[in-house]
């Protein structure tokens, strides 16, 4: 749970403990095993409760989640009846009197324009109905009302109302998540789209023709080359994982080189030190690749007729280090900080920005990229991963 969520359960917890009594309930009794006060039990009892409610949530406002969480939260508020709305239906009912459900989006519609809280008599002439009062909130996630939670009881209960009014808040800050959980996703799924774009046409096109001229001289490599090149896209372009391991980017960045050398022939040198032990570790999917395609492309530009690319990923205790260098043209240490700051305009590519910023994202801003660069001295890039994190899976 995060800090404004437990803040919030924080603030209910003595409302909630006294709402049960004024509502004519009870908390469970206090077995003599348990440690600690009444208050304290309750307390323990409402953030146990409302850390079950916030998972379902953390999938938005729909009704699978409003099914999933309306019993807790019902429970949390100790009341007889609980609904959940968004701005056009009722999502879930839980507890008596769900005939009451038929009137709901009538009582708030009002509510769902103005934003307001609202209480209202819902007495529907059922002498053995429970449901005489209600109370009810909006859930408003960046200013906008997104739907309601309606809490039901015998009768008007100010403590209900400013408890109802606690659980609405906390469920916002967990819808607020889920809308941030979209927004990242949407975010990575740009990133990695943007990343594939990059895979030059003309790569793709000279891999081809590449493999075009081993047909008739060497029908084996050229079929060889083939298979390479559709596990290499298959990869590239697949649309699961946010995650992958070192293992499986090693084995794409190799399938890469393969389709490089069939072009460069002995122009190309390439070197790999991988210590296996480093080859399970889970990092950002497509984020070594655009590093090997960038020592490639300055590796072997410009009037450079042999060049040498060292890839190495070795065990560094807690983390693995990964380290691509290349022997090429380099650049200006001015002009690599513009890029990092993603003032290198189109025509640089965003490889190497993409991978630092998804690194920071994802481990923190001690984990960007080093880079060491010079006017004709080549290019060196590290990379330090975490063999754990909580989160990060390779898929």
């Amino acid at each position: 749970m995060t800090g404004a969520g437990i803040a919030a359960v924080a603030v209910l917890t003595l409302l909630l403990f006294g709402t049960g009594f004024l509502l004519g309930r009870t908390a469970r009794p206090v077995r003599t095993s348990d440690v600690g006060t009444p208050v304290e039990h309750a307390t323990f009892e409402t953030l146990h409760t409302a850390s079950l409610a916030a998972p379902p949530l953390r999938a938005g406002l729909t009704e699978e989640s409003a099914r999933r969480s309306a019993r807790r939260l019902r429970s949390l508020l100790g009341t007889d009846a609980l609904c959940l709305t968004d701005r056009d239906r009722v999502l879930v009912w839980d507890g008596e009197g769900d005939h009451h459900g038929k009137d709901v989006m009538h009582q708030v519609r009002e509510l769902l324009a103005s934003g307001r809280d609202t209480a209202f008599h819902s007495d529907c002439g059922d002498l053995d109905c429970p449901l005489r009062w209600a109370v009810a909130v909006p859930l408003t996630v960046d200013h906008r009302v997104h739907g309601t939670l309606v809490a039901y009881a015998p009768r008007e209960s100010a403590v209900l109302a400013r408890a109802a009014g606690e659980v609405a808040r906390w469920v916002c800050v967990q819808l607020e998540l889920a809308e941030l959980d979209r927004s990242r996703t949407q975010l990575i799924e740009a990133e990695i789209k943007a990343l594939r774009a990059q895979i030059s046409p003309h790569f793709i096109f000279n891999s081809l023709a590449a493999i075009a001229s081993f047909v008739r001289t060497d029908p084996e490599q050229a079929r060889e080359l083939l298979l390479e090149f559709a596990d290499f896209t298959r990869y590239s372009f697949r649309r699961h994982g946010e995650f992958t391991t070192l293992a499986d980017e090693l084995h794409s960045i190799d399938q890469y080189l393969a389709l490089v050398r069939a072009r460069f022939g002995e122009r190309l040198s390439v070197t790999l030190q991988v210590a296996p032990e480093v080859l399970p570790v889970s990092l950002p999917f497509l984020c070594l690749q655009p590093l090997v395609e960038n020592a490639v492309k300055h590796g072997l530009e410009g009037a450079v007729r042999r060049s040498r690319i060292t890839i190495s990923a070795l065990d560094a205790g807690a983390e693995a280090e990964v380290v691509v260098e290349d022997d090429g043209t380099g650049m200006e240490p001015e002009r690599l900080r513009q890029i990092l700051r993603g003032e290198g305009g189109p025509s640089t590519g965003i490889g190497l920005l993409n991978v630092d910023e998804r690194l920071r994202q994802v481990y923190g801003d001690d984990y960007g990229l080093v880079i060491e660069t010079g006017v004709g001295a080549g290019m060196k890039i590290t990379l330090r991963l975490p063999k754990y994190r909580a989160g990060v899976h390779g898929s």
